[in-house]
């Protein structure tokens, strides 16, 4: 039986990346892959682009009745009901950290005997990522951070309005270059950044998205954290980039005794990783922000404090990072079928394990 992969239209307001882009689909397809897409208005590719690539176009949602073996393919959570969960699901589940929600999605598979594969958990031998966003979620996260400080010094009210996705990274710099020029002139200084996880491929898209503002970066990464925090030197700069993704409880990068410090420069967090459950290493929030509501006020005061934890960057730049996303995946993908080897043998282990011991 030919392998059928079913890319599912995603749901999450103002999503508008995807998995497989049409050339990813199709060399699938010419590979000997089953593809089905559905239909999606607000996925930044149109349908039309889809349609010569070899795949069966299908309607947003067909996927609840797609055939039992076929693997269902999205990037962020399915929509929160209780109806059980049959087929095989590729996605970002965020599910294994106890985040909102994990018990019931896990306990839906269990009662439709399906599995989730998830997106985050593809390790390769050295147990990194085999494919991640991660780079464009730094870029983006540097550009809302700049965006809040430029509106922040330009007493805009609120001080970002909603996020939308821009049709590339060239419109999105070009914005921020006149905007910055302007909040420079009326603070009489460029914002300083540091960036904590500069070595990893989201601090170097935060890295590179400053470099091409021209801005002053202090880069740090385990070297400078290994002393423990908090880090009384985050609060020399305007700007704070978190980039680090950790997987157990560390001694905090800040905290709210910490910002109460009154020689805080210190204006706004953009938290990259955007893991507000009990690993989380700025423990100033407990909720993620989002495009329609970016940021939240930290510290209401003279000196406010803003915060930014949106848990899909990406989407800002949405043709980019899909395709950049889509390249990275395409080679498992090609190994994708039911003896489940490599990567996908690690994910399916890890799913039952998880889901045989809720905790």
């Amino acid at each position: 039986m030919r392998t059928m992969i079913w890319l599912r239209a995603e749901t999450k307001t103002q999503e508008a990346r995807t998995a497989l882009t049409p050339d990813v689909v199709r060399q699938l397809c010419n590979s000997g892959v089953e593809l089905m897409v559905e239909r999606s208005l607000q996925r930044a590719i149109d349908d039309a682009s889809y349609e010569d690539t070899g795949c069966t176009l299908v309607e947003s949602g067909a996927w609840c009745g797609a055939p039992g073996h076929a693997y269902i393919l999205g990037l962020k959570e399915l929509p929160e009901e209780d109806t059980p969960l049959s087929h095989r699901h590729i996605y970002f589940g965020h599910a294994y950290k106890n985040q909102h929600g994990w018990r019931e999605l896990l306990a839906r598979f269990s009662r439709g005997g399906g599995e989730l594969l998830d997106l985050e958990y593809l390790l390769d031998e050295n147990g990194r990522r085999i494919a991640a966003f991660g780079f464009w979620a730094g870029f983006t996260g540097c550009a809302v951070g700049i965006k809040t400080w430029i509106g922040h010094q330009l007493g805009s009210e609120p001080v970002i309005s909603t996020l939308e996705p821009y049709s590339g990274k060239d419109s999105l710099l070009e914005e921020l270059r006149l905007d910055l020029a302007s909040a420079i002139n009326v603070a009489g200084h460029s914002p300083t950044t540091i960036i904590i996880g500069a070595k990893g491929r989201v601090g170097a898209g935060a890295n590179q998205l400053a470099q091409a503002l021209g801005l002053e970066v202090t880069l740090w990464d385990m070297e400078e954290t290994a002393r423990g925090g908090p880090f009384s030197e985050i609060l020399e700069h305007d700007i704070f980039i978190n980039c680090v993704l950790v997987q157990k409880k560390i001694p905090p990068f800040l905290t709210m005794e910490s910002l109460s410090n009154v020689k805080r420069r210190l204006s706004m967090i953009t938290d990259v990783s955007c893991d507000p459950g009990e690993c989380n290493p700025i423990p100033v929030y407990t909720e993620a922000t989002s495009f329609s509501a970016p940021v939240v006020n930290v510290v209401d005061a003279e000196h406010p404090l803003y915060l930014c934890a949106i848990d899909h960057l990406p989407s800002l730049l949405p043709v980019e990072s899909s395709e950049d996303f889509a390249r990275q995946l395409l080679p498992h993908l090609l190994t994708l079928n039911d003896d489940m080897v490599g990567v996908w043998q690690h994910a399916r282990q890890l799913f039952h394990e998880k889901s045989s011991n809720p905790h």
